[in-house]
Formats: structure tokens, C-alpha cells, sequence
């Protein structure tokens, strides 16, 4: 086997994508992991100059092989971005070196890179950066508050999202966000009921040095770290008669002090609060302050259960699949139809979180390429074709448009095939499509 036989055996063995360029710029030798990342076939690149294959965002200004082959140091880990064979913008992190032959003369340089598309996404998840549009669905409830949110987040007015434990009311909160005016400021969360009374004063408020025992130096507070963007307070319904006393001072007066401090900080934030509770029965009952109910309660988003709109559930169902798909490095088309209908039929008390929750369960014992009853959770897997389904709070009328909805979706919006799948004529479809209101799929 000859040297460059060789080499390129063991170039193709390595993950990482590697190419080496002569001291005229043009490749010289392109690996399979190369191939993949690009999308660029080694045959295609090779005599090419590199920045016509890589396209990448520091070729024209700050190419990291010409300044490795300038300084002679080497380049580590730098993360850029190419554009793919098909116009995709691909996140790399790339190593470069000085090229040499047996003498130490330069040859040229090597180049190695790493895709890191799923560190990026990793990334998004866990910095949560939420914009309107990941949150999914198509149904007329979740249009309506779609409808909404473009306003409201223009209005800067406080905002109360009310909706049961599970339904994304941080998601929509994150969204209000991004939408308005604050958006380049900070969105800074704060779960009320996880806190007793003392640690969140000290959590929104901020403390000064020797305000309590091991308070060596001061604590700004969630008001101080979101002052001219959002502060969001989930579950106010939990906060104590003596909290409520102290945040409706802040809303009145836009000051505040923090624990220990004598002097009086003013503070510009927009307040958007959250509960699953009722606070109009609670303000009756005399556990929350009315004066503050209606601080707070300027705009009020009331979010759907996922029961009140069952057909989002296939569409959800769908992302959330694409979403394990990209984190977990599978490759799982989909549910099968019993799934679905036992998707479709289950009541979710968790909302979407208990979707989701569902999915990444059966992620983690599908191996095939759709996910089967056997990989659903145990309370979701026992079902039988002889229990009633669980379709509480649906008329005969909804149903059928839910089922009319999904096998239009599943037939690409194809009539004919839904038809045969429903085991209806077309014509009765095309009738019930019209009486239904069933929109283009």
C-alpha cells in the first residue's frame, strides 16, 4: 500500500473531520468525516481552494490556518460556522497546525473540525432561550391566545397568566419577553411556591452586608438583576398575606429596600405574574389582596388545558419527537396508531409537561423506528380495547373533527386516502370538512 494510500485509511477512520491545504491554499486531502459534515464529496474538493468548499464565517477576515501558518501556533477548538453543500448554516469547532514533511519543512497546514450542531442545541435548551415561536399548536383556543401575545407584549402592562400546572405559562411569559421593548434586557423567573417566606424577601429584594448571620457582603435581588427587563413570579397564589403586603408596595411605589439596607432602590421592571389557582375565589375568601389581585391582574392570559385541545396532541406529539431525535442522536419517525389513540384518549393532568414527559419516556425504550404501546408509560401501556376511552369534557361533534383533523394529517392533507382510512365516502368528507369548519391541513 502506498504512503497516500495510507494516510488516507487512517484520515477516514477518525470522527473528526480533517482536510490539509498545500502553501497555494488548495486542499490536498479530505476525509469521509469531512464529506459528512459538509456535505461536499472528497473528489469535489480536493485541488479547490478551502474557502470555496468551507464558505466559513472567518475565511474573507481571519482564516485560523493562516494565522497558524503565520505565527506557526496552533489553533484550538476555535467554534465558527460554515455554510453545508445544501446552504445550511453548520456550528464547527475547529483545531489547526503547521503541516511538515520528514525534514520539518512546511508544507502546508491541517485542519481539523467537529460538528457541534448538537452542542448548540444542547445549548438552547439549557439557556432556555424561548421565542414565540416554539410554542406549538393549531388549535382554535391556542390561536386565540397567539392572537394576544403580540399585543400584550407591545402594551408594557403587568400581565397575569392563568392556567393549570403543566400549560407553559413560563414559555408564554418568555414570549411576552422577547416580544416587547425589554427584550434585550433580562427575563428573570422566580417559582414563589418553592420558597418559604424569609429566603424569597431575601431572593427579590437583595440583602446588604451583615443584614443577617454569614451575610458577609451584599446580594443583589431578582428586582436588581431584572431592572429594565421582566421579572416573572410563577405561582403568586402561594406568596403569604405579609409578602403580598411588601410586593404591593413595590408595584405602587417602583422602589424598594433590600434586607438590612436603609436607603430605598428604585427599581423598573415589568411584572409578569402566573398561578393554576383561582385568585378571584381566593381574593373572596380573603387569602389574597385584592388591591394587589387587580395590580397585577391588568392583562390577563388564561392558557388552555391540554384536554381543551386535543387536536394539538399529534402536533406536539411531533415536535417533541424532533426535539429527542436531535438531543438523544436517534432517528424515530414517529407514533403508531394505537399510541396515537391512546395518546388522543389519555385526560393529561400534567398538560404538555406530561406529553413531553411521555415521549422522552418512550424514547429511552423505543429501538425501533416508531414508538409502540409497549414503550409508553405503565399507566398509558395497560390500556385495552375494551376500557371506554377517556374523552371527558368532548362532544360527539369535537371527536369528529379531532379524527377528521388527524387523518387529514396523516395523509398530507390527501382526501381520498383519509377517506379510506375513516371508512367514509369522500363525498360524506368533503360535507363534514365544510359543516365542521375543518381548515386546510
Amino acid at each position: 500500500m502506498c504512503a497516500a494510500n495510507s494516510r488516507d485509511v487512517i484520515l477516514d477512520s477518525i470522527n473528526d473531520g480533517v482536510f490539509t491545504v498545500d502553501d497555494r491554499w488548495r486542499i490536498t486531502s479530505f476525509n469521509r468525516a469531512a464529506e459528512r459534515i459538509t456535505g461536499v464529496k472528497r473528489e469535489q474538493a480536493l485541488g479547490k481552494p478551502c474557502c470555496e468548499v468551507f464558505r466559513a464565517s472567518i475565511c474573507e477576515t481571519a482564516c485560523a490556518l493562516r494565522e497558524t501558518l503565520k505565527t506557526g501556533r496552533p489553533i484550538v477548538n476555535r467554534a465558527i460556522y460554515i455554510l453545508d453543500a445544501r446552504g445550511n448554516r453548520v456550528p464547527i469547532g475547529i483545531s489547526t497546525a503547521v503541516f511538515r514533511d520528514a525534514e520539518g519543512n512546511v508544507l502546508g497546514g491541517v485542519e481539523t473540525f467537529r460538528d457541534l450542531s448538537l452542542v448548540e442545541d444542547l445549548r438552547k435548551e439549557i439557556e432556555a432561550g424561548y421565542s414565540f415561536g416554539d410554542i406549538v399548536g393549531r388549535s382554535r383556543a391556542m390561536r386565540q391566545v397567539f392572537e394576544l401575545v403580540p399585543r400584550i407584549a407591545e402594551s408594557g402592562s403587568s400581565v397575569m397568566i392563568e392556567g393549570a400546572s403543566g400549560t407553559g405559562k413560563e414559555l408564554f411569559a418568555r414570549a411576552i419577553h422577547n416580544l416587547s421593548r425589554r427584550r434585550k434586557k433580562r427575563f428573570v423567573a422566580v417559582n414563589c411556591a418553592a420558597l418559604p417566606d424569609t429566603l424569597l424577601e431575601s431572593e427579590l429584594f437583595g440583602y446588604k452586608a451583615g443584614a443577617f448571620t454569614d451575610a458577609r457582603k451584599d446580594k443583589p435581588g431578582r428586582f436588581a438583576l431584572a431592572d429594565g427587563g421582566t421579572l416573572f413570579l410563577d405561582e403568586i397564589g402561594d406568596v403569604s398575606p405579609a409578602m403580598q403586603a411588601r410586593l404591593l408596595r413595590v408595584l405602587q411605589e417602583r422602589m424598594y429596600e433590600p434586607l438590612g439596607g436603609v436607603e430605598p432602590v428604585e427599581t423598573d421592571v415589568r411584572l409578569i405574574a402566573a398561578t393554576n389557582k383561582d385568585l378571584a375565589a381566593l381574593v373572596e375568601k380573603g387569602t389574597f389582596r385584592e388591591d394587589l389581585f387587580y395590580r397585577i391582574h391588568v392583562i390577563r392570559l388564561k392558557l388552555p388545558a391540554l384536554r381543551d385541545r386535543r387536536e394539538d396532541i399529534p402536533l406536539l406529539a411531533e415536535h417533541f419527537i424532533a426535539k429527542f431525535n436531535r438531543l438523544q442522536v436517534k432517528d424515530i419517525a414517529g407514533l403508531s396508531d394505537e399510541v396515537l389513540a391512546r395518546l388522543m384518549e389519555h385526560d393529561y393532568p400534567g398538560n404538555v409537561r406530561e406529553l413531553e414527559n411521555i415521549i422522552e419516556h418512550a424514547f429511552v425504550l423505543c429501538r425501533g423506528a416508531l414508538i409502540e404501546p409497549a414503550h409508553l408509560p405503565p399507566q398509558l401501556r395497560g390500556a385495552t380495547a375494551e376500557q371506554s376511552p377517556n374523552l371527558a369534557g368532548m362532544t360527539l361533534q369535537a371527536m369528529e373533527r379531532l379524527l377528521i383533523a388527524d387523518a387529514l394529517r396523516r395523509n398530507d392533507g390527501n382526501r381520498a386516502a383519509a377517506a379510506r382510512q375513516l371508512g367514509i365516502n369522500p363525498s360524506t368528507l368533503f360535507r363534514k370538512i365544510k359543516s365542521l369548519g375543518i381548515g386546510k391541513i
